[in-house]
């Protein structure tokens, strides 16, 4: 197919999704073609590993729009199609049907895909990040099954989780010492692996398993020690890649650290009319003075709204802090900010009690925070981020202090009676 101009999305996540609802929320009533090649309507992807592999969810539990707001807002949406390449003079884009689309404005919005591993293939690996992979992986995890998963980030602990309450045996191999550390420090880390030896689930920190064999029976995994070990299914969570080939084909600029497509404050990238959202975005950041490139699903939901404000021209820049959360058992933990590499942390609460939070600071000031069913520490730092403030690490350690005396006040208003 061949259309008119407008504005073009391309990817089939929250971030796209947002977009569409957006740019009509702002009153634009021009053409919207949302192209994604996946055959389900845009969708939240959190779920995958959460409510939708336990079954709490179904398919119209978790989608990102309606089912029906498309055809009532008047948005195309083209599923089961892939934007085979971009042409940026011509304001263009390719299909993979053949046909092509002109725009006014081009949104990329690919998101990121599963890492994968040379020589761990076959029927029992499994990687999530579609609703096939979600489903596929769920029809395996019956009882008395043993399900192993390399890497102990978010993804993993999240199944992790839900197989082992499915009455699956769950063994869990992480090549650091102590899992999440780079996210969230030791002190998560710890607790979380006793956590999940609660429930069962065997958390292998520092053991690599450097190969595997699909036999008869399921998967021998081999670590660097030498052992074997038998499992029935295989989930490899090592993280994921930005789907950033579109741009760099384009000749679209892509950072060479972290893979994302680079874009300004606004969400523009090096090509005229064209922008990135999502996590394919690495983003230039007005309060860190850097490119950031977040893959969270709150982070992608609001650049896309914030990205139909830029394409109408009302230039308004990005300046939300990363937001995330994980359910595991009947823990929350939560984590807002971005916290320097030169960050001191400081724990407020009890970590033997499971309840505790990391506070980032710098230069007398919370930059993040990240909890452990503690949510009014997150819901006052988020208040905080957003204002000056200075605090102490003595302050923010002592839970005596409360931490709202941070916040600004309010000068008080005198009131006068008035003569009689």
């Amino acid at each position: 197919m061949t259309g008119s101009s407008g504005f073009v999305l391309v990817g089939g996540g929250v971030a796209s999704a947002a977009a569409a609802a957006g740019l009509r929320d702002q009153g634009y009533d021009g053409r919207i073609v949302l192209v994604s090649d996946e055959l389900h309507l845009p969708y939240e992807r959190p779920p995958l590993s959460k409510e939708f592999l336990s079954g709490k969810f179904g398919l119209g539990d978790f989608q990102a729009n309606p089912e029906g707001w498309y055809a009532e807002n008047d948005v195309e949406v083209l599923l089961g199609t892939r934007v085979s390449a971009v042409d940026p003079g011509g304001q263009r884009v390719v299909l993979s049907d053949g046909g092509s689309l002109t725009y006014d404005s081009l949104v990329l919005a690919t998101g990121v895909r599963a890492r994968t591993l040379t020589g761990f293939e076959g029927d029992r690996v499994h990687s999530i990040r579609a609703i096939a992979d979600s489903e596929r992986l769920g029809a395996r995890l019956a009882p008395g099954t043993h399900l192993a998963i390399l890497g102990a980030g978010f993804i993993g602990c999240e199944v992790a989780a839900i197989a082992a309450a499915r009455g699956v045996r769950v063994t869990v191999f992480e090549p650091a010492p102590v899992p999440l550390v780079r996210a969230l420090g030791e002190e998560f880390g710890t607790t979380m692996v006793d956590i999940h030896a609660d429930h069962g689930v065997d958390i292998r920190a520092g053991q690599q398993v450097t190969g595997m064999t699909e036999t008869a029976r399921g998967i021998e995994l081999q670590t660097r020690d030498g052992e074997v070990v038998e499992c029935d299914e295989l989930l490899v969570g090592i993280g994921s890649i930005p789907n950033a080939e579109l741009a760099v084909e384009a000749g679209i600029a892509v950072d060479g650290t972290d893979g994302g497509i680079v874009t300004d404050e606004l969400g523009r990238t090096s090509a005229p009319h064209v922008f990135a959202i999502g996590d394919v975005a690495s983003r230039l950041h007005p309060t860190y003075g850097r490119s950031v490139r977040v893959e969270h699903h709150d982070t992608a939901m609001r650049h896309g709204a914030n990205a139909a404000r830029n394409l109408l021209g009302q230039s308004v820049p990005f300046t939300d802090e990363p937001y995330f959360w994980s359910d595991q058992y009947d823990h929350s933990l939560k984590a807002v900010g971005h916290a320097g590499p030169t960050a001191t942390k400081v724990v407020r609460g009890s970590v033997e009690g499971r309840s505790f939070s990391v506070f980032s600071l710098e230069d007398g000031r919370i930059t993040a925070v990240a909890t452990l069913d503690r949510p009014r520490d997150l819901m006052t730092t988020r208040k905080l981020l957003a204002v000056p403030h200075q605090a102490t690490a003595a302050q923010v350690a002592d839970e005596d202090f409360d931490l709202k005396g941070l916040l600004p006040q309010r000068p008080r208003v005198r009131r006068t009676e008035a003569p009689s």
